[in-house]
């Protein structure tokens, strides 16, 4: 059971990075950074920081966990 949820989670998390990398111009790495820093900022799982840059719900082109 934990197999599936950790795919579905890593899957998650790039997709997002890649939403955040191709919408922002930056790199992959640059990425994760921005992704994990809000996350942090926010105390929020990166988890859902991924779902609500693939939702819509952040704005991929800011860089608001700089």
């Amino acid at each position: 059971m934990q197999l599936p949820t950790a795919l579905n989670t890593r899957v998650a998390i790039e997709q997002a990075k890649g939403v955040l990398a191709e919408r922002g111009d930056r790199d992959m790495d640059r990425a994760f950074h921005i992704m994990r820093g809000y996350a942090r900022a926010t105390g929020r799982r990166l988890t859902d920081i991924a779902g609500d840059i693939i939702d819509g719900r952040i704005d991929p082109r800011a860089d608001a966990a700089d």
